[in-house]
């Protein structure tokens, strides 16, 4: 049986949180002191991922494997555990969502291992910027981890962007422009109500349609059939070849067609980025659970979500995880 909620969306998508430890301090996302991060023994295990793992794809039917964290690249053994998925059959697509500090020095090593492809997050080509957005002074090292990540035929090598007014929102053309000349794939994604200190405001979030409307005033734009589940509305650039993608998340969510869920890195599902529940699959495996009662948990986990994320109701609260300890 597969991973199927009241809704019939069927979950084939497994987001993998490695760590909940960043190396960098987004102001979007955290403070500057960074956060609390998980007890090491609070972690899955590398056996532990990879069993889990194992379970989603040969008894849930799940085909696409994202990594994700934090910031995947700080999991000790990243290289080999993607070297262990990608032995599992059948074989699940394999990616990894990164800030791209690292990438220069484990592109190649990744891709030989069998990762397919990577997103990297970019917000801006500025230093001064990339500075102040981060709290650190590494934009030099995301663009090589990017060029690294070419290299190595992690393609298409997507850029994930998130504007934030008065900050960066005047480098979308810009942004563009310059993914379009090195053959990237740039998807700007509205920000999100994830942060650590719960300091998200609509009113201050750059929407999907204002995004548009600044690519506009530069680039001609058509639609491009066949979404399906993806997050992103893609859109061809100047008639093409090149595309850009935009993820309104907040303003024009797509959860009735979404295919995803979570494992946090201390083994909980989240059938939903902005659930406030979670169903534990850790505490069960270390008490001696076998393979079957695991699926079975998962299904039922997956079978209680909701229609929608619910942003725009009256009583909407934010998880009480930011989004570096839930996993993209």
């Amino acid at each position: 049986m597969r991973l199927t909620d009241s809704y019939g969306r069927v979950a084939t998508d497994l987001r993998v949180s490695l760590t909940d430890r960043c190396n960098l301090r987004c102001a979007y996302c955290m403070p500057a002191e960074g956060l609390d991060w998980l007890p090491s023994a609070e972690v899955l295990t590398d056996d532990e991922v990879l069993r889990l793992v194992g379970i989603a794809v040969t008894r849930l039917g799940v085909t696409e494997i994202r990594l994700t964290g934090g910031e995947p690249t700080l999991r000790p053994g990243l290289v080999h555990l993607v070297e262990r998925m990608s032995a599992l059959s059948p074989r699940p697509e394999i990616s990894l969502t990164t800030n791209g500090l690292r990438l220069g020095g484990l592109a190649a090593d990744l891709a030989a291992a069998g990762l397919d492809r990577v997103n990297v997050s970019l917000d801006t080509l500025h230093p001064d910027r990339f500075a102040r957005m981060t709290r650190r002074d590494r934009l030099d090292d995301v663009l090589a981890g990017l060029a690294a990540a070419s290299e190595a035929g992690l393609t298409p090598v997507k850029v994930n962007a998130v504007l934030v007014r008065g900050l960066n929102d005047d480098e979308a053309a810009a942004l563009l422009r310059w993914s379009l000349r090195l053959g990237y794939e740039l998807r700007f994604i509205e920000q999100m109500p994830l942060d650590a200190q719960h300091g998200w405001r609509r009113t201050e979030m750059v929407t999907a349609g204002e995004i548009m409307e600044l690519l506009r005033a530069e680039f001609t734009l058509e639609p491009m059939p066949g979404r399906g589940s993806a997050p992103a509305e893609r859109f061809s650039v100047d008639g093409g070849p090149g595309t850009v993608g935009v993820i309104g998340s907040v303003s024009a969510p797509f959860c009735a067609a979404c295919d995803r869920v979570r494992l946090t890195a201390d083994g909980q599902v989240r059938n939903c980025l902005f659930a406030r529940e979670e169903s534990d699959l850790r505490g069960p495996m270390r008490a001696g659970a076998d393979d079957e009662d695991l699926a079975q948990r998962w299904r039922h986990a997956v079978w209680g979500k909701h229609a929608g994320h619910g942003i725009d109701a009256p009583g909407f609260r934010q998880p009480q995880r930011p989004m570096s300890a839930i996993g993209g």
